[in-house]
């Protein structure tokens, strides 16, 4: 079997829209220059798509055209590496995921514990969240749910009251054991998101969590979100205004 036949047998049994770059061919026919001038024959004859430099995905078909990979493709170099999770995907890449907007924003963000400046990548703009906990496979959708709550200003299509709602209902329906850790994980982030997840719990009466939070705060400080107070009714105590 030639090169192009034995990439053309991979790529056939690859899903539709996932991303690949020459290197996960060279293990089977170790000869990076023909690898490369056969991806980009196919990219020629349309067989595949090409995202970036050295990157390409399996397009899947409809009647108005190829569709993009998802964004979790686009930058899964970015996020995993040999099973090490590396980042994740957050702020405008989750907020309609989270039902807080239904914008789709062409900026794609990643918590990362080590950030590195903004790039481009196709049509997307590649930025970076400082994230101050270990990441983990696990605590990641707690991780993006703090995010969202750290940036509740800078969601778009939406205003901070709307926000806290959806807030209310996505904390309302997580176990009392994530609600643990949600807490543990939001004492690295800065005290608005501590004393705004403290007014959203105690508003669903889990106020045994709320104890470190109220802790970690200066109780003199005054974080300005106008609007919350319409959702929330605790925020007075939590010198929200």
């Amino acid at each position: 079997m030639n090169v192009t036949d034995s990439i053309s047998s991979k790529i056939e049994r690859l899903p539709k829209g996932y991303v690949f770059t020459y290197a996960d061919f060279i293990t089977e026919v170790n000869k990076k220059e023909a690898v490369i001038k056969a991806l980009n024959r196919m990219v020629s004859a349309g067989k595949i798509a090409k995202l970036s430099k050295g990157k390409y995905y399996k397009p899947e078909s409809t009647p108005f055209g190829n569709l993009q990979p998802t964004q979790a493709q686009v930058v899964k170099d970015l996020l995993e590496e040999n099973g090490k999770i590396l980042g994740y995907l957050t702020g405008y890449s989750i907020y309609n995921q989270f039902g807080l907007t239904t914008q789709v924003s062409n900026t794609i963000q990643i918590g990362k514990n080590e950030v590195r400046p903004s790039f481009k990548r196709e049509r997307y703009t590649i930025s970076f969240v400082k994230q101050k906990n270990t990441i983990t496979k696990e605590n990641i959708p707690l991780l993006q749910l703090l995010d969202a709550i750290r940036y509740i200003k800078k969601i778009p299509d939406t205003n901070i009251e709307t926000s806290s709602k959806r807030f209310l209902a996505i904390i309302e329906k997580i176990t009392e054991k994530e609600i643990n850790t949600l807490v543990r994980l939001a004492l690295k982030y800065p005290p608005s998101t501590r004393a705004l997840l403290g007014a959203l719990l105690e508003k669903l009466q889990k106020t045994n969590s709320t104890e470190p939070l109220l802790k970690s705060l200066n109780p003199i400080t005054k974080y300005k979100l106008s609007g919350a107070a319409k959702a929330i009714s605790t925020t007075e105590k939590w010198n929200i205004v």
